[in-house]
């Protein structure tokens, strides 16, 4: 009996999957291999040796556990990237808010002078 799977269109017998459901799975899951590659080793797992067996299943456990690792430090390398572009649009934000702010008080202040002039001139003219 054979079972095509839906998804990578490979013919995986019920009874290959069965017995090595964990290698399986591993060629299943495997991002270095494409579905003929994967067909093929699925096809030779019942005539494989324990020692080939384990070997294929070290490889890909290996791959698998790699692969792992290295999204996980791009994720957080990622985060950290996203943490320094949150940092610097904040400081950008502080530092756009500082100059509208600076603007505000220098257009107050020199409304004051202008008052203080007139308020001078008025009492220089009495």
């Amino acid at each position: 009996m054979t079972d095509a799977s839906a998804t990578t269109g490979l013919v995986i017998p019920q009874e290959t999957r069965e017995k090595f459901t964990e290698v399986v799975e591993l060629i299943l899951g495997s991002e270095s291999m494409n579905d003929e590659e994967r067909q093929y080793w699925i096809n030779i797992l019942p005539v494989m040796t324990p020692d080939q067996l384990a070997s294929l299943k070290d490889i890909l456990g290996t791959e698998k556990r790699q692969l792992a690792a290295i999204d996980k430090k791009y994720s957080k390398e990622i985060n950290e990237i996203n943490s320094q572009q949150l940092i610097q649009k904040t400081e950008q934000e502080r530092h756009r808010r500082r100059m509208e702010r600076q603007k505000k008080e220098s257009a107050v202040e020199e409304k004051e002078e202008e008052k203080a002039d007139e308020l001078l001139k008025e009492i220089e003219a009495e």
